[in-house]
This record gives structure tokens, sequence and C-alpha cells, in this order.
């Protein structure tokens, strides 16, 4: 069991004895941000009037550019850490830039293999432009971001940044299978977690960390810091699902339950009421399974306990970031641990 620990206990940590103001970290990644859509369209010259369109569909600029600006953030904290340069390399930015292209084609075809409608309030690329027509759109993109990656030509950035796409494929896998035992099951929700959400920013964290800084301690502490928020803003997502109306959300709610998913809340609740065991085996399939999945979430306290989970990993990376060099960036950084705790969509 989780221990019930408020959210002030553990986001206390913001306002560090560090003299260093509190900034708005979207203030302060935005200055290295402007025209990063009109960037990224231009990484995506195609030939074609569809697919050029189906591309630019996603990146419309109404996104939150939430992994662009961690990436950032990370890349100044790193370089004032490291010689106290306030400036963002031009090979920095790309990372921001492909970690945005990666997560990008990463949810075309999610939308893909969940048969999904709608995404951030609109149609799907799949549901206008057809599944096979979005697969390739997706694929383009992963593409055009492996050319903006040989582009900055460090093979070891490369190689980092690789393995997010490699993870992304197995988290994939993992969603589609189970597990029986109900404690192998937890670890197998976090691992998939990881490698489908995580993964992309731990990894573009170090990638920034490497590009600005010499050190390995460094580098640990931006791919812990990238991994222990990526975990928690998806434990968030999942309560979202469960909390959140789905105008609010962007997207229809108990999705996951639709697809067969058991998440951190279902989990938890299972605990209390294992006669959802069978249910989470045969992945909600039965008339009537979401419903009363849904419901016996709500009776429970998985909500609750998801919302702990993500408040321990949180408090984790707020530890690790902390070991920085004090800046407005690191304090922007760990400000961003709250903002990922209280989001509403």
């Amino acid at each position: 069991r989780y221990h019930h620990t408020s959210i002030s206990h553990f986001c206390s940590c913001s306002k560090t004895a560090s003299d260093e103001k509190y900034q708005d970290p979207f203030q302060l990644g935005r200055k290295d941000l402007k025209n990063l859509y009109e960037d990224i369209k231009k990484e995506l010259l195609v030939s074609t009037a569809e697919l050029k369109e189906m591309c630019d569909y996603y990146f419309d600029g109404k996104g939150k550019a939430f992994r662009p600006m961690i990436v950032v953030l990370m890349a100044r904290a790193c370089n004032i850490h490291h010689n106290n340069s306030r400036e963002v390399q031009a090979s920095q930015r790309s990372v921001a830039i492909i970690a945005e292209m990666i997560h990008t084609a990463s949810l075309v075809h999610d939308d893909v293999i969940d048969d999904a409608n709608s995404r951030r309030g609109k149609m799907t690329v799949n549901q206008i432009w057809g599944e096979r027509k979005a697969v390739l759109a997706g694929d383009f993109i992963l593409s055009a971001a492996s050319v903006a990656l040989a582009r900055i030509g460090n093979t070891t950035i490369i190689s980092v940044l690789t393995q997010v796409i490699e993870d992304l494929v197995r988290g994939e896998f993992l969603q589609l299978g189970s597990k029986e035992n109900e404690n192998e099951r937890f670890a197998h929700y976090l691992e998939k977690t990881f490698k489908k959400t995580a993964s992309l920013i731990a990894n573009s964290c170090k990638a920034v960390s490497i590009l600005g800084c010499p050190d390995p301690k460094v580098h640990e502490i931006a791919y812990q810091y990238g991994k222990n928020v990526g975990i928690a803003f998806q434990l968030i997502d999942d309560v979202l699902d469960f909390t959140s109306c789905a105008d609010r959300l962007g997207k229809p709610t108990a999705a996951d339950l639709k697809l067969g998913l058991a998440t951190g809340p279902v989990l938890f609740a299972c605990r209390q009421f294992p006669e959802m065991n069978a249910m989470i085996m045969r992945r909600f399939s039965k008339p009537g399974d979401v419903e009363r999945a849904r419901k016996y979430v709500l009776q429970s306290d998985g909500v609750q306990q998801t919302t702990y989970l993500a408040q321990r990993y949180c408090h984790e990376a707020t530890r690790e970031i902390s070991k920085l060099r004090p800046s407005p960036e690191r304090e922007a950084l760990i400000q961003l641990t709250e903002m990922v705790l209280m989001r509403d969509k």
C-alpha cells in the first residue's frame, strides 16, 4: 500500500533555498521553442500534397509541446551546470524537434492500432484518410526524424534516440499482452508505461545533457528526471481516463477500458474487488464489463493510489534534478513536476 501522503508534502521542494525566483516553465521554454512547428514542417518536405496535409494535421501548433519544452529546459539546466552557458545549442534544439516528431508519429500509429476516432478534440488521421495512409504518414514522420537525427552527426546521440523508437514498439507489444499473475501484472504495466511514454522523455533529456556536458553523472540525472516525470505523466493520464469528462480530455473517457487495457486505477481497484481479475483477463470484452469495471474503480481507492504513485515518481524526479547547480531552468523543471500532478487534461 502506498502511504497517504499529501501533495504538499511531496511538492514543497519547489521553494528551494536557492534565490532563483520561480518561473513558469512554459514562459521560460518558449523562446527556444519559437517556430518549433514551422521547423518541423521544414523537415517534412514532401512531394505529394496529401501526405503533406496529413503530416501538417497534427503539427498544427495547438499541442502543448510538453516534451520539447522539457528538453530545452533540461538543455539549459545542464549547460548552466557545466559552464554557466545560458544558450541552447542548435543540436540540442534539434533533439527537441526530433522528440516531438517521434512522439507525433507514435500518436498516429497508436490511433490506427486503437482504431481511435478523436485526438486532442478533433478527428484522427486514420478516420479522415484511412488506416493504410495513416500508417504510412506515421512512418514518414519517423523517417524524417531519423534524417534530422543523422544530421546532428553524433553517434552517441543517434544511439540514445533510436532506443526510443525500439522502446515504443516494444511498449506497444507489451500493451497487446497481459499477465495472469497479479504481481507480474503491475510490473508489466509499469514497464509498458516506461517504454511507451517515459523512454522518449528520459532519452531526449539524456541526449541534450550529453551534448551540453561531458559528466556521465549529469547524463544520469537528466535521464532519471525524464524517466520519473514521464512515468508520472502517464499515471496521471490513466487517472484522468476515469475522472475527467470527455470534452476536457479531448478524447472519450474510459477509452482504456474499451481497448481492454488494465491501467493503474484498475490494477489497484482489483485488490479491493478481486472479481475484476476475470474481467482483466478477458480484456473487458463481455457486454457490461466496461461499465462494471469503471464503477469498481470509482468505488475503490484506485484513483487515489495511482495519484500517490505519480507523486512518488515526481518526488524522485525533483530529488534528481536538485543535484544540478541552481538555475531558473532547474526550478522550472521542479515546478513542472507539480504541473504534471495538477493537470486536468
